[in-house]
């Protein structure tokens, strides 16, 4: 981008990734499409605040993340949709193992605190770095690492993994990559 363009105009490139990392931190699509809503609402208000040059889907990645934890202070015990029967709905069912073992996934997912699920869709998900990943959460990077590697040995413990075990072949590589797994361990 150059230093003349609105950085603006960026914005709407990022609703799809932010759409995504709201969905994993709310666990709710509406709520979470909100949450989106205002983020970009606050970002367009305060985009002189932005530092043109810098990394502006990081930027808006903190800003939906401090919103989400300031609402989460304000409605401390509010649970929307605690079974997830709303957002399983909203999932296309794959082939009848691969349906299982994402079944799977998804409730252990869900045990995870906001925290570890938060760091396993930037890091894993995503594809941020640790540096990234700590610049958008406010902590060191030490911090991230720490997170992602308890949170994904949680989950791999709640699936019942073992080291080098591969129950999640039919998984997509989105899920993979938040276990900390690539395609071609897969394969």
């Amino acid at each position: 981008m150059t230093d003349s363009a609105d950085p603006r105009d960026e914005l709407t490139t990022h609703l799809a990734a932010m759409r995504a990392f709201a969905i994993s931190l709310t666990r709710n699509v509406s709520t979470a499409d909100d949450l989106v809503q205002e983020s970009i609402v606050k970002a367009w208000t305060n985009i002189d605040k932005y530092k043109p040059g810098t990394n502006m889907r990081a930027w808006l990645f903190t800003i939906l993340r401090n919103t989400f934890y300031s609402e989460r202070r304000k409605r401390k015990r509010e649970v929307e949709d605690p079974d997830g029967a709303f957002s399983a709905s909203l999932v296309e069912r794959p082939g009848h193992d691969a349906r299982l073992a994402f079944g799977e996934f998804v409730k252990a997912f869900d045990t995870l605190s906001p925290e570890h699920r938060e760091v396993l869709v930037l890091v894993g998900a995503e594809g941020f770095s640790y540096e990234e990943a700590a610049e958008t959460m406010g902590v060191a990077v030490g911090t991230v690492k720490s997170r992602a590697n308890r949170a994904r040995a949680r989950l791999a413990e709640l699936l019942g993994l073992e080291n080098g075990e591969n129950v999640m072949a039919d998984i997509d590589s989105t899920t993979l990559a938040v276990l900390g797994k690539s395609e071609t361990a897969a394969a």
